[in-house]
């Protein structure tokens, strides 16, 4: 087997020449035959001036070169495409699948012996993880660490969950705009991920719990030299042990990172994407069903934001991921392998032993008595949605509600702050056509804002539903990823204002309560009148004709049909 440079020569119709012309191109670069004889570990830089979550990508590249060049091979930098979650549009789930096959094809285009993939914000782990599985080269994830917090009038705050709080009090008029102003310096103090249990942390935690980062390697804060050292051997692993995504990952990898994700109260993005990583694997086939099992038996255990109170580098200084394997352990898949060769038992047993601390919780002391995330099924959602409980209002878990109905986001920016919008406490908010084809690109649009009117007199939460996403820095009593979505015929597109809705999230239920007659009426309806309209509208080119001809639903990890494995 070919290694090196000597692998996946251009055809020239002439390997000698291939090689050849390669090796004279290179060496324009300054390389002698010495190092050009090295096995090769590829590195993606996705740093980007459009991405200040990855601003320490320069220091992390080359601590990893360092750690590669230590075990005497030679490293070669080489770019992807970089996706920031508030500097993509439409949204940055449009574009996660753009960047998994950039990762792809990068990975099977250029010839290296394995990978160090370098992200962190939000889309870039699981488009990263998504496109490593599919070019099967050995391959290690870094993450670019969270990033630390600020202080606002002797208040600790951090990006994002106190965005949206502070957001929701200048909706209120509780502050005015000179504050919310002065907060905005002190949100995002440095270069990192955003500092609470969002998406990018889940996904970094996930990650380290699949077996696919050194244990330790997801809660270092971007700006530290813990973050330094973890890129140096990242780096030396790459170089030397790191093994096929395809001889590692199986079932019960996932099924930790779900037990792992359910402690955490991690992001609701995360099982959309750990479907779509899943997806990528031939022949394992991870569902819903997997996620709601998990959680029922899986309790919350730690206190982080937005469903608790502390912040990532709270977390950190707590133990981070291991602290928190250890607390799982008898719920835990210990044989599962990792990415050195060493199961999590194993590499578990060689990390430093775990110590006193408040804010990871043992299994019988927890936080929350089950799963953050549920699964609901019912008519308005046969295929499945999610809610994330732990971070609901209690007395919303159950709740029967008259719908307000938004058809879209421009409905929602004009009409929800209206002192004429038919609302109270009790209703139930809902947002069409915001899934992965009706938007397109699936919005984290979801977490719907209370209505002025309601917000000033103090209401905080109310039940909300969308076939779109909401931030894993988010919070409320918000039911998403219903599937089939709105602009794909489900019933989502035909519930009308006063229409009762029922959820139980106990049960695992969300019901439509009008009568099936008159829903076989509305559908047909829908489908002579506002489908064509829909059709209409899609693109005829690009990338976004891609997008909308190929993305899959959200129970389905919204990837593209044709780069899913095939299933035994």
């Amino acid at each position: 087997m070919t290694s090196g440079l000597r692998q996946g020569l251009t055809n020239y119709g002439d390997e000698g020449f291939s090689l050849f012309l390669r090796k004279a191109f290179i060496k324009g670069a300054g390389y002698t035959d010495e190092a050009l004889d090295r096995k090769i570990v590829g590195i993606i830089d996705t740093g980007s001036g459009f991405n200040p979550c990855h601003g320490n990508m320069p220091s992390l590249i080359e601590a990893v070169k360092r750690g590669i060049m230590l075990q005497g091979a030679l490293p070669i930098v080489f770019p992807t495409i970089s996706i920031h979650e508030a500097f993509s549009h439409p949204t940055s789930m449009y574009l996660r699948n753009l960047m998994s096959m950039d990762t792809e094809e990068m990975l099977r285009a250029q010839p290296m012996d394995a990978v160090v993939l370098i992200g962190g914000c939000d889309k870039t782990v699981p488009a990263q993880l998504m496109g490593a599985i599919s070019a099967d080269i050995p391959a290690i994830q870094l993450v670019v660490g969270p990033m630390v917090t600020g202080s606002h009038r002797g208040v600790r705050v951090g990006a994002c969950t106190d965005c949206r709080g502070y957001w929701a009090k200048y909706r209120a008029d509780v502050i005015d705009l000179e504050e919310i102003s002065a907060v905005g310096n002190e949100l995002v103090p440095g270069v990192g991920t955003c500092g609470v249990m969002g998406t990018a942390s889940t996904m970094a935690c996930i990650t380290e719990a699949m077996g696919l980062m050194p244990l330790g390697g997801a809660s270092a804060p971007a700006n530290g030299s813990a973050r330094l050292r973890i890129a140096e051997l990242s780096g030396k692993l790459a170089a030397t042990k790191v093994m096929r995504p395809s001889s590692v990952l199986q079932k019960k990898n996932f099924e930790n990172a779900i037990t792992v994700l359910q402690a955490l109260g991690g992001s609701t993005n995360a099982i959309v994407h750990l479907l779509a990583i899943a997806g990528r694997v031939p022949g394992l086939n991870l569902t819903l069903d997997d996620f709601d099992r998990i959680g029922k038996e899986t309790p919350m255990l730690t206190d982080l934001k937005p469903s608790g109170t502390q912040y990532m580098e709270d977390f950190n200084k707590a133990g981070g991921v291991p602290t928190l394997l250890r607390y799982l352990r008898p719920r835990l898949h210990m044989d599962a392998l990792t990415i050195t060769g060493m199961t999590l038992g194993e590499a578990l047993d060689r990390h430093p032993s775990s110590f006193s601390q408040t804010l990871i919780h043992p299994l019988n002391q927890p936080i929350f008595k089950s799963g953050a995330l549920a699964v609901l099924r019912g008519n308005l959602a046969p295929n499945g949605c999610i809610i994330k409980q732990s971070s609901s209002a209690p007395h919303l878990l159950r709740h029967r509600g008259k719908a307000v109905v938004f058809s879209g986001s421009v409905d929602l920016q004009k009409r929800i702050d209206s002192e004429d919008l038919d609302v109270d406490e009790n209703s139930v908010l809902v947002l069409q056509n915001i899934g992965p084809r009706g938007n397109p690109g699936m919005p984290e649009a979801g977490y719907i804002p209370i209505p002025k009117k309601l917000a000033r007199r103090g209401v905080k939460d109310m039940l909300r539903i969308s076939d779109g996403r909401m931030s894993g820095t988010a919070a409320g009593a918000i039911v998403l990823h219903v599937s089939p979505e709105a602009s794909e015929g489900g019933l989502l597109a035909v519930v009308q204002d006063g229409d009762l809705i029922e959820v139980d999230v106990e049960k695992r239920t969300i019901e439509l309560v009008v009568s099936r007659d008159e829903l076989n009426k509305r559908s047909n309806v829908w489908k002579e009148t506002v489908r064509p309209e829909v059709v209409k509208q899609r693109a005829g080119r690009g990338y976004r004709k891609l997008y909308e001809t190929s993305v899959l639903q959200a129970h389905q990890g919204v990837d593209f049909d044709f780069l899913v494995a095939e299933k035994v």
